[in-house]
């Protein structure tokens, strides 16, 4: 048996490809070291078979919907996962910024902003954050990050909407379970812990003695180790350049690279054989930081680029589909009889 389906095919797909231990990933037959870096995310969502199209508005219900999370201090996760439920299928990849940006003004008692039809996805989501046209660095920043992390595979949120696909049920449906899954710290939950980590430290001077005692208490360091990967993640690679770019000369940048390379040190020194490389969520948190988002926009905005990936996939699920229905070993009881 396999816990957590480990090593169990259950689909095949065109739309990318994880080698965990060469260290690869491919999208739609291109390095994401290649593609993430150069392709506009309006190009990275068409190679996947998702038109990069659609009514960014949002629609009345929608609004409320978000104005009501608002009022009870939702999660965004919560709120993206509710607004998300009241749209058409053909709106879910255009409007996801929307609904992370209108949320997250109307959180801080600020009125939803307008997208503009002359921005590009990612220049507009930035744009509907706060008013103000973004630079192109910021945006060829985010650009480089929604590229990276436009589908990765059967990952956990995938599984999901291809599973709920299976069943004959509607995208928007699928989607919305995606999300849920999303939401979980193990899933795409951990990129602002591991900005909180470089945060504790504070100094390179003090990487050392704090990582240590972290693994010495048994915490696991945030944005280090993947279950897939056996190497170092090519999608840190990716935005630990686009970080440097961004960022070069920033105290927090070579704050991060210290804080990297002595956890590397110390994980092999603690766990030898392991093989606990850096992992997507470590410069994930430092790029979306230089770009300027909060900690709490982290996962929404991951769901911004996966939702592609998500949809592509449900289009997949459906040209060639059969029912996703493992089987489950019994290990409970056997031989009880219910009194009369």
């Amino acid at each position: 048996m396999n816990q957590g389906l480990d090593g169990v095919v259950a689909a095949e797909t065109s739309l990318s490809m994880v080698d965990g231990e060469r260290g690869e990933l491919i999208i739609a037959g291109y390095p994401v070291e290649e593609l993430a870096p150069n392709a506009t995310f309006e190009e990275a969502v068409s190679l996947l078979g998702v038109s990069p199209a659609g009514d960014r508005t949002l629609p009345p219900i929608a609004l409320e919907v978000l104005r009501a999370s608002a009022r009870r201090g939702d999660d965004p996760m919560d709120a993206l996962r509710a607004a998300a439920g009241v749209l058409l299928s053909d709106q879910l990849f255009a409007a996801f910024p929307t609904i992370v940006a209108a949320f997250w003004r109307l959180l801080h008692h600020q009125e939803p902003i307008a997208p503009r039809a002359d921005l590009r996805h990612a220049a507009n989501y930035l744009y509907m954050l706060t008013g103000e046209a973004p630079s192109d660095e910021r945006v060829r920043a985010l650009e480089t990050y929604l590229n990276t992390v436009v589908d990765h595979g059967l990952n956990a949120s995938t599984f999901t909407a291809r599973v709920i696909t299976s069943t004959g049920s509607d995208l928007v449906s699928a989607i919305v379970g995606a999300v849920g899954a999303l939401k979980g710290p193990l899933h795409g939950g951990a990129p602002g812990p591991a900005l909180d980590m470089v945060f504790e430290i504070g100094k390179p001077e003090r990487a050392e003695s704090i990582l240590r005692k972290k693994i010495e208490s048994g915490e696991r360091l945030m944005g280090f180790g993947h279950r897939v990967y056996k190497v170092r993640d090519p999608r840190a690679d990716v935005l630990a350049a686009a970080a440097e770019r961004l960022l070069r000369g920033d105290r927090l940048y070579d704050l991060a690279k210290t804080v990297e390379k002595t956890a590397i040190r110390l994980l092999e020194e603690y766990k030898p054989g392991r093989r606990l490389q850096t992992n997507v969520e470590f410069y994930t948190a430092l790029l979306l930081h230089g770009i300027g988002l909060e900690t709490p926009l982290f996962t929404p905005t991951f769901a911004i680029s996966r939702v592609a990936g998500w949809i592509a996939h449900c289009l997949e699920q459906r040209r060639a589909n059969r029912i996703i229905r493992p089987q489950s070993v019994y290990v409970g009881p056997r031989g009880l009889h219910w009194a009369a």
